[in-house]
This record gives structure tokens, C-alpha cells and sequence, in this order.
């Protein structure tokens, strides 16, 4: 079965389509793009992590480090975390492991941090030390636990380990855990490595480089870096990554599209077989899985300097069958 028939037949049960009026209704529902509204008019967000277990998605603001929390079924996000707290002054890229936990990095303050969704408390606190020249820009998180973090200024990955995330009165330090000088992955003028996603069997992490569009491939058994040679690219301004089996979505921000990537030969090359856009985007960023959906991030970017955004922000919730065309 392809996985656009998978996707059909898990929007069919899910939804318990048959033959009747209200029925059909839900289906055409289901293919439909849906929008959720974030409160405020200075958010400009970014990140955007979901939690399987509860439904409940969660969204960073890049001005002040806000972090909204909204489910699938309610139509607006609402504060979680307010911004400032534990020198959260800005939230970019985020996950939720399988423990209950929040990841959130912190962009140009070097830092990163982990939170218990159920009490809403800080567990641990990361800090880079770097001030200047450093972007902790997107992270993902591997089959054992450990979270890797992108630096788009700085050529390193970041990891913290699963055993560090345990509550401490001190920030911890994260490794230095990949240098990307001298590897296909060297870092030039702009907007280096951005997303980062782990391949289906964990053990390797695919991300983009912003500035040239090319995909790599990162090894974590050897730490080895390797460029992924993609047909139909480069993919410019590539943003915020996803894999869906052998698919890698792409989020390229100012373009407003999400491109799909069909993975060969162990995500050793790929070829884009779809480009997908919509009247709900708004300079998207980051994206997150949600079943049978992709939630995608309307930073507003373009609209940052002028100071005058679209309002409300939103997060657009796309059926992922019309990524697939």
C-alpha cells in the first residue's frame, strides 16, 4: 500500500466514514486547511511541537520567548509559559520526547531548555556560553533520548545527552558534539545548518542548509557528514524538517511552500516530487506531525520590520495528502 493510500485509509477510519450526507461532510472536512489564531500582536512565531499523547500542540514567540499551548480541537493557542522566565527571551525550535518534556531552543541566547509539561516546570537549563556569533536554531531528538541542536551561526551540533536532563539549580553545558568545519556541511556567509530531523530508524539525522539549500546527512553511529544529493533541488530557505517514512517534508519559508522529498537508499539521495502551497501560509517556519496533518508556523517574518502583521498569527493545520501531489 503507497502511503498516500495509508493516509486515506487512517483519515477513513478515524474519522468513520460511510455512505451518508454528514459522513461525506467529515470527509471533505478532513482534506481541508484548517487555521489555529495565537493571542498577541507582536509574537512572530516559530517553533511548533506536538505531543501524541495528549493532543495538545505547543508554539514559541520569537519576540519575548512566550510558549503557547493549543489542541487539535480548539480553534485559538493560549499562554502557557509566560516569556522572560528562566532568561527565556526568545523560543525557536522545539520537540516533546515521550516523557512528558518540553525542548525548546533559544536561538541568539545560546541556550536551551526542558520543561515538564505536566507541572510546567523548568527541568534543566542548557547554556552554550556563547553570546555572539551563535543561532540555536532547530533540534530533534534520537531513539535513546539524546536532543541535537542546530547552531545556523556556528558550526556545531549540539547535543545534550538523556542523562542530563535531570533538575539541577545549575545550568548544564551541552557537548560540542559534531564540528562541521572541514565536512561537506562547512559553514559559509548566512544561515547555515536550520532543520534537523532524525531518518526512521533514529540512528542518523537529516538537516538543511538555509543559505545554499543542500540536504545532509548526519551519522551518529560515526559522526560522519555526508551531503544527501537531491533531484529537483536546491532547497533554498529550507526551514523546518519532517519524515514521514521514506518522505522528508520541507518547510522553505520565504517561498511559502512545503516541499516533498521521496528518500532512496537509506536517505542517501532524494528527489522532490512535490511542491505545495498554500492562502494560509505566512513566511512558514517549522512544522510538526499530527496524524494524518502537518501543523505549519506563520511567523510573519517579511512583516517584522515594518511592525505590521497580518493579525491574528496563526498555525495552519494541512492535510498531509495534499502534500503528497
Amino acid at each position: 500500500m503507497t502511503i498516500r493510500s495509508l493516509i486515506t485509509a487512517g483519515l477513513a477510519v478515524g474519522l468513520g466514514i460511510g455512505l451518508t450526507a454528514p459522513a461525506a461532510a467529515e470527509t471533505r472536512a478532513a482534506h481541508d486547511t484548517r487555521s489555529y489564531t495565537i493571542p498577541g500582536d507582536r509574537v512572530f512565531p516559530e517553533g511548533v511541537a506536538f505531543d501524541r499523547g495528549t493532543g495538545h500542540f505547543y508554539v514559541g514567540s520569537t519576540t519575548d520567548g512566550t510558549i503557547f499551548r493549543g489542541h487539535l480541537r480548539r480553534p485559538a493557542l493560549e499562554v502557557f509559559l509566560p516569556g522572560g522566565v528562566d532568561g527565556r527571551t526568545t523560543a525557536i525550535g522545539m520537540k516533546v520526547d515521550r516523557k512528558g518534556r518540553l525542548y525548546v531552543a533559544g536561538g541568539a541566547t545560546g541556550q536551551m531548555w526542558v520543561y515538564d509539561l505536566r507541572t510546567r516546570m523548568l527541568v534543566r537549563r542548557f547554556d552554550t556560553g556563547l553570546r555572539e556569533g551563535t543561532f540555536v536554531n532547530d533540534l530533534a531528538l534520537d531513539r535513546w533520548g539524546n536532543a541535537y541542536f542546530t547552531d545556523s551561526m556556528h558550526p556545531v551540533l549540539w547535543r545534550v545527552p538523556a542523562g542530563a536532563i535531570r533538575e539541577g539549580d545549575s545550568p548544564g553545558s551541552p557537548e560540542a558534539f559534531l564540528d562541521f568545519t572541514g565536512t561537506p556541511a562547512e559553514y559559509g556567509p548566512g544561515f547555515n545548518l536550520n532543520g534537523i530531523a532524525p531518518t526512521g530508524d533514529g540512528r542518523q539525522l537529516l538537516a538543511v542548509a538555509s543559505n545554499t539549500g543542500k540536504l545532509f546527512r548526519i551519522d551518529l553511529m560515526d559522526n560522519s557528514v555526508a551531503e544527501v544529493p537531491v533531484a529537483g533541488g536546491p532547497l533554498l530557505a529550507g526551514d523546518g524538517l519532517q519524515v514521514l517514512g521514506g518522505l522528508l517534508f520541507v518547510v522553505r519559508n520565504q517561498f511559502e511552500l512545503v516541499t516533498t522529498v521521496r528518500l532512496r537508499g537509506g536517505a542517501t539521495r532524494g528527489r522532490v516530487v512535490s511542491e505545495y502551497t498554500d492562502p494560509a501560509f505566512g513566511y512558514p517556519t517549522t512544522a510538526a506531525l499530527a496524524g494524518a496533518r502537518l501543523l505549519v508556523v506563520n511567523s510573519q517574518f517579511d512583516r517584522r520590520e515594518t511592525g505590521d502583521p497580518e493579525l491574528p498569527f496563526t498555525v495552519a493545520s494541512v492535510p498531509v495528502s495534499r502534500l503528497l501531489h
